[in-house]
């Protein structure tokens, strides 16, 4: 919300405070002052012209030579604006003179002719473009007849102004309005406001003569009124009225239309103008539209609505959607004569649910969805039938056309001073609260040690005793509001035991040299599964941004995937991410989404690049998995942990391995299939994804402790010749399994497949430890426990001893 201190100044005196101070007592009342905007940016020097002459340069096409009396004299001007034109009253910036973004006008020559100042624009004066009036949006801005050459032109174009620009949070929608904003600073101020007077002189016609009306969709409009203004002059608005909509962000039009806005801004109530003679019927008739049915609104767009969607109609087709937009159909042009006001209450659940279907939002449809002052609706009718016979030349005709169905009735609150002082932990005495309440315009009465409020209908916020109590508090200033320390006994805080090893998941993954990610939780359905280690329904959005986002993920492998692809498109070709995050599946017996908390990592480009030493290593599957076997080193869950040889679609089929602790699949790890890595501008990339949530909450042995030993261990190297299809580890297992107490270490340290191994055939071989701390073995005890291991090779995986 943007307030002009100009415009504000009609309601209320701040002559005597400045805007600083004013924007620090607003913001410590509770509404943010998001930033103090000065429309005049330092400008100094630019002045009222008049041009007396006005003929093309003989060196140049575009650009003219004016003769401009500037007041103290008349002086010569080169003008390239299309619309320049002798007898125009214009803005003149004279050498000296400083525009916004430190322009400096200097007397210059263009194409050998004299030029003494510029000829302004609105933009030129920091007005945005689209504020613009749409006659003016090309060229230089034609002030009224009325100006007087050589007066200072920043007063005259509203520009001698400072707009505060308001952070509203959505309960104050009381401050959608110059009027309610007014009653803020009143109350701030401990002042009165002063409300526009409206009278005009009514025709002898009546309004309900001429136009009828119907609402079939009392619940969703019941409220409407309309007031008919005949021999209306569409034109230019004063210029007061345009500087006001400027300042408050709103483009002017014609005059008909910038007083809808213009009491929309200041009353908070939106009104729309129709054309009474384009809509044809005489008639109004508010309903439901058909499903299907279709609207052209007055930004040229074409909207298909739907069976709930309200709209405002002649009786047979629509000419606005209620509460958002109006029709082309019915729009008010330069030839219209006779207008039909609608000011109206629409409920908020509808106009917010056409306006998100539509995909349109307003000025109107805001301050609708939030709720407006029932009792402003035919005010607001009132005030601009008043401005269309001042501004537009209009004949009001008499009385209005309503149907009032809307309940008026104050919100009543009761709350005691003892409670409100409990609440706030202060001592406020009742003459201070009945101060502040009547201050803030809020009908209060003392009875039997309460406070009985009627809230105003203009305050749709105060509804309960909290809003009371929040009132009294920020008017009487929350820097009042006296420090305590909390009374009683307090428990420290600390991390529970699966904060503190996911904690320490994430530091062993850090200090192994990846980056964490956070990536988003939604995603579209295409991705949704995809690598997922368990599957549930796919639980969708009802209204989602896109189709991108429409679901909640069930793997954090794509997301991850996305982050990779974007940065090796910005050349960073090593990349190493990892995200511990929720992956959602299905719902829980509450209806809620079923959140189980996963790690993911993606690795690609080199692990290792040392330039200097000539040392370079590309990522492989063993970096990966020494990675997980670290990661789960650190928790203490190593011993459990195994990999099987897997196939899972979007995997390479020789590359990928399912995750097993104490024998339950826990993740997944592998390589991206050859063709996802190109589908993703990918080279070799790995991933790992492990049911987190599992891990932690598995239950691990107490660490404990042994003295370094005293004794030497015993080692012995054996290669095995198996099928090419068995792996390592469960030779691996096999050997743990038969080696009893005394084998303490199993490694794997080569393989070989080629010349002296027949075909479907491979060599492994292992280094195997053997040590008590007791003691020193002797090579009896070795060989004993050495010869079960190999019976158990040769039983179990059909190993044979490689001579």
């Amino acid at each position: 919300m943007l307030v002009s201190t100009k415009w504000l100044g009609d309601y209320v005196n701040i002559k005597n405070i400045a805007v600083e101070e004013l924007a620090e007592k607003i913001t410590r009342a509770g509404i943010e002052v998001d930033a103090i905007i000065d429309r005049s940016h330092g400008m100094t020097n630019v002045v009222v012209g008049y041009v007396k002459e006005c003929v093309k340069h003989p060196e140049a096409d575009k650009l003219s030579i004016c003769q401009v009396d500037v007041g103290e004299e008349t002086t010569q001007i080169i003008c390239g604006a299309p619309n320049v034109a002798e007898g125009q009253k214009v803005i003149v910036a004279r050498p000296g003179a400083v525009l916004p973004g430190n322009f400096k006008i200097k007397k210059a020559k263009l194409r050998g002719e004299e030029s003494n100042g510029m000829i302004c624009s609105l933009q030129e004066l920091a007005i945005e473009g689209k504020l613009v009036p749409k006659a003016y949006a090309e060229g230089i801005y034609v002030l009224p007849d009325s100006a007087i050459p050589g007066e200072d032109a920043l007063p005259l174009l509203g520009l001698d102004d400072q707009v505060l620009e308001f952070d509203l949070t959505p309960n104050r929608s009381d401050a959608l309005s110059m009027l309610g904003v007014a009653y803020e600073v009143g109350a701030i101020l401990s002042q009165g406001i002063v409300l526009p007077e409206v009278s005009y002189t009514e025709s002898a016609e009546r309004a309900e003569d001429v136009l009828k009306l119907r609402v079939d969709a009392i619940e969703d409009n019941p409220m409407y009124v309309a007031k008919v203004v005949k021999n209306v002059k569409v034109a230019e608005s004063p210029l007061w009225l345009q500087n006001y909509l400027m300042a408050a962000g709103v483009r002017p039009h014609n005059n008909v239309v910038d007083i809808t806005n213009f009491v929309l801004m200041e009353y908070g109530q939106p009104l729309h103008a129709f054309d009474y003679d384009r809509l044809e019927t005489e008639e109004i008739v508010v309903r439901r539209a058909e499903e299907g049915e279709k609207i052209t609104t007055l930004d040229e767009a074409e909207r298909t609505l739907k069976g709930h969607n309200l709209v405002i109609t002649n009786g047979q087709e629509p000419v606005a959607v209620a509460g958002v937009m109006g029709g082309l159909n019915s729009e008010v042009h330069d030839g219209t004569t006779t207008v039909v006001i609608e000011s109206a209450y629409f409920a908020p659940a509808s106009v917010r649910q056409t306006s998100k279907e539509l995909g349109l939002r307003s000025d109107a449809s805001t301050r609708f969805e939030k709720g407006v002052d029932p009792e402003r609706v035919a005010q607001a009718a009132e005030r601009a039938a008043q401005l269309m016979a001042e501004l537009a030349g209009g004949e009001v005709l008499a009385g209005s056309v309503v149907i009032d169905e809307l309940d008026k009735t104050p919100a009543r609150i009761t709350v005691s001073p003892d409670t409100i002082n409990n609440r706030l932990g202060m001592k406020i005495s009742l003459e201070d609260m009945l101060s502040i309440l009547d201050r803030l315009q809020i009908p209060t009465e003392a009875v039997s040690g309460k406070l009985v409020i009627d809230a105003p209908t203009r305050r749709q916020d105060l509804r309960i005793e909290e809003d009371i109590i929040e009132e009294i508090a920020r008017l009487y200033g929350y820097d009042e509001i006296p420090m305590t320390l909390p009374v009683g006994e307090s428990t420290p805080g600390g991390l529970t035991p699966y904060q503190a090893k996911r904690r320490t998941v994430r530091a062993f993954l850090e200090g192994a040299g990846l980056y964490q990610a956070l990536t988003y939780s939604l995603t579209s359905k295409e991705h949704a599964q995809q690598y997922a280690l368990e599957t549930a329904p796919v639980t969708e959005l009802l209204m989602p941004m896109s189709e991108e986002r429409s679901v909640l993920r069930q793997s954090l492998i794509p997301h991850l995937l996305e982050a990779a692809t974007y940065n090796v498109a910005r050349r960073i070709e090593s990349v190493a991410l990892y995200e511990t995050g929720s992956v959602f599946l299905g719902l829980e017996e509450d209806g809620l989404p079923k959140e189980v908390e996963h790690v993911a990592a993606v690795l690609t480009g080199k692990w290792v690049d040392h330039a200097w030493q000539g040392e370079s290593k590309k990522v492989d599957f063993f970096v990966m998995k020494g990675i997980v076997e670290g990661m789960m080193d650190s928790i203490g869950q190593l011993d459990g942990l195994s990999f099987e040889q897997a196939v899972v679609e979007g995997m390479h089929p020789g590359r990928t391995a399912k995750i097993l602790l104490n024998g339950e699949e826990i993740g997944l790890i592998g390589q991206i299939h050859p063709t996802e890595q190109k589908k993703r501008d990918l080279k070799e990339t790995y991933i790992m994804e492990i049911n987190l949530q599992k891990v932690l909450q598995t239950e691990v042995d107490e660490v404990l402790y042994t003295q370094v030993p005293r004794f030497p261990s015993m080692s012995r190297d054996i290669a095995l010749v198996v099928a090419s299809e068995t792996s390592a580890g469960t030779l691996q297992a096999i050997i743990r399994n038969a080696g009893g107490k005394l084998l303490k270490d199993v490694r794997l340290f080569d393989l070989y497949e080629g010349a002296n191994v027949e075909e479907g055939k491979k060599s492994l071989a292992f280094s195997l430890t053997y040590f008590d701390p007791e003691r020193t073995l002797t090579d009896e005890e070795v060989v004993k426990a050495h010869d079960k291991v190999l019976k158990a090779l040769t039983d179990e995986a059909g190993a044979v001893l490689r001579g």
